[in-house]
């Protein structure tokens, strides 16, 4: 049996703006985003988010609200496919995907995994590192957490602190740096 890929969720979408769309705005239900944000967030066409986006709603997969001259478009949680998309894009994204469409909302400059889960995908624990950012809602984190039966622990070091640390030779940094990573964000 092959394992999906994410990949496979966009040739069952058979748009890859589709995919990425879902994926943002099921990962994130909570949040409502209008459509530059998406295309900024998706470094995609606006046209082709939006047009996507319309579909989407028409399916009832998604809502949209009107706010001033911007409409705002976030996750149907009432739709009976929602439980069910949102567990296929997990399943597709695995959970460094999770991790990567949670860090597409945040400040965050830097962001990879480290340890060892980098190393083999069987740990039970994940170790994250970010860069550039305060924190993550802890519930977004507990939710990934779930889903995945695995650990999360989050390190994060300010962007001043990481250069500082980095021109110094920081020898545990050096370490880390060195070591596997599976990068989610930015470049080091």
């Amino acid at each position: 049996m092959t394992k999906p890929t994410r990949n496979t969720l966009t040739s069952l979408f058979s748009s890859a703006i589709r995919a990425e769309v879902l994926a943002l705005l099921l990962n994130n239900s909570e949040e409502r985003f209008y459509v530059r944000e998406i295309a900024t967030l998706l470094r995609k066409n606006p046209s082709g988010v939006k047009r996507e986006l319309d579909n989407l709603e028409k399916m009832g997969i998604l809502i949209s609200k009107r706010v001033a001259n911007l409409k705002y478009f976030q996750a149907e949680k009432k739709s009976p496919l929602f439980a069910e998309l949102k567990n296929l894009i997990a399943k597709s994204q695995g959970i460094h995907g999770a991790l990567k469409a949670l860090l597409k909302t945040s400040n965050v400059k830097i962001a990879f995994i480290y340890g060892p889960y980098a190393e083999s995908e069987d740990a039970d624990t994940v170790n994250l590192l970010l860069i550039g950012v305060n924190s993550l809602p802890a519930e977004s984190i507990s939710d990934v957490e779930e889903k995945f039966g695995k650990k999360v622990h989050i390190s994060v070091i300010d962007e001043n602190e990481f250069k500082g640390r980095k021109e110094n030779g920081d020898i545990e940094l050096e370490k880390l740096l060195s070591g596997n990573k599976i990068m989610l964000m930015g470049k080091l």
